[in-house]
């Protein structure tokens, strides 16, 4: 039986090399371009593939595509174990070809798209030539697929495409849209005559689809099979989010640490008093558990290779993600006082995007429905008056299995 909680001494020492690389080069970066990829300035970009060469070089581009789809294969435990250290620097993910939403929207039309969708897209995607961006949600259904009406219908050599949807994350930057119809998965470049992207929300954009014409070859997979890309798609994702959430939770956990070994009141450091002690000792076992349950479903993802089989692992992750995050967020705040409510400090942020998480890729709520569901799967009605657990049942079944034995010993006593 193979138990191991270690990570191999040739893999740590890529982590290592990620840790440095982010906080000597990618770190630096950030703070004075934030979205140094999109950055058009020819020395910015110079600078940018200098960078992403590296990265290159040490197989670590797309890590999130497995090597039957064009990726280096690293599995998602040692995903997990990456994402630890990229989830801390905002520009890592994309210096490192791993941003959402692309990472997704590569994964879906590595896997399903035709050798001519890969040479179009795919390649460009991959090379950061194209953004692109996940049209799903919709103002009047949310997540749920079956109050969808966006729809794409057969017109002679081409689709048309009409209806709305809501919170498209980068739709606005994106070039290539991956929109959700009741019918299947059509990939719609943004400037596509009909697209019309509305002044709010700025970041997770309303976009209306009104007769938007695309060729019959820019569906992806087959006509019919949006739930199957999604679900899919949607898998990835959310063990993906959770991954890089766990970084920001240490992250969070150790300025508060920071911030109460440092910070004098009434005779003490703040580290001193019970209560700020009670605030760190149960942000460190939150985090501690929810790593441990992101990185076991993250190894049988690996053991079982295909994500409908850890479905409730996954919806586990993806609900008590958004809490341990506020939690954890919330008392480094607290413990930080007016600095900690200021934007100064990441907090008060990081505590609202911890409401986001709860709601992006499906609701909190659906996911414990999801959950339960797939727990009581394993489970079987009591047939009797009495549950199974019932004390006089139980002892009457074992006075009835070891009835001889207690008859002798009352006579020999």
């Amino acid at each position: 039986m193979a138990w191991d909680f270690s990570t191999d001494p040739e893999f740590q020492e890529k982590l290592d090399w990620i840790q440095r690389f982010c906080e000597e080069r990618v770190e630096p970066l950030h703070h004075i371009f934030p979205h140094a990829v999109r950055v058009p300035d020819p020395v910015v970009r110079a600078y940018v593939r200098d960078l992403q060469q590296d990265v290159k070089d040490q197989g670590l581009w797309a890590l999130f595509l497995d090597e039957e789809l064009g990726g280096p294969g690293l599995g998602q435990l040692k995903l997990g174990l990456v994402n630890e250290i990229l989830g801390r620097y905002p520009a890592a993910p994309q210096l490192f070809g791993a941003a959402a939403p692309d990472t997704g929207n590569m994964e879906i039309l590595a896997a399903y798209g035709t050798d001519e969708q890969k040479k179009r897209w795919l390649e460009p995607l991959l090379a950061q030539e194209m953004f692109s961006a996940y049209s799903m949600t919709e103002p009047q259904g949310g997540s749920d697929p079956r109050l969808f009406k966006t729809v794409a219908v057969r017109d002679g050599d081409e689709w048309v495409i009409n209806g709305s949807k809501w919170f498209t994350s980068a739709g606005r930057v994106a070039d290539l849209l991956f929109v959700m119809c009741t019918n299947g998965i059509f990939i719609v470049p943004r400037k596509t005559p009909g697209v019309e992207i509305m002044p709010e929300p700025r970041n997770h954009n309303h976009i209306i689809y009104t007769d938007v014409r695309i060729p019959l070859d820019h569906l992806l997979g087959p006509e019919d099979g949006a739930h199957i890309l999604a679900q899919r798609r949607l898998g990835g994702g959310r063990i993906h989010h959770a991954m890089r959430t766990i970084a920001q939770c240490t992250m969070a956990f150790d300025m508060m640490c920071e911030r109460a070994l440092s910070r004098v009141t009434q005779g003490e450091v703040l580290a001193r008093k019970q209560m700020v002690q009670e605030m760190i000792a149960d942000s460190w076992i939150e985090m501690e558990m929810f790593r441990l349950l992101v990185l076991r479903t993250a190894w049988r993802i690996d053991q079982y290779n295909d994500y409908k089989l850890v479905r409730k692992d996954i919806s586990a992750v993806k609900a008590a993600m958004p809490g341990v995050y506020r939690n954890i967020a919330s008392r480094a705040l607290q413990i930080h006082g007016s600095l900690g409510a200021s934007w100064e400090m990441p907090f008060g942020k990081e505590v609202i995007e911890s409401f986001h998480m709860g709601l992006a890729d499906g609701p909190t709520e659906v996911h414990k429905v999801q959950v339960a569901r797939r727990v009581l799967d394993n489970y079987v009605p009591c047939d009797d008056l009495f549950p199974t657990g019932h004390l006089p049942k139980r002892r009457a079944a074992a006075e009835a299995k070891y009835g001889d034995v207690l008859e002798r010993h009352l006579e020999t006593h």
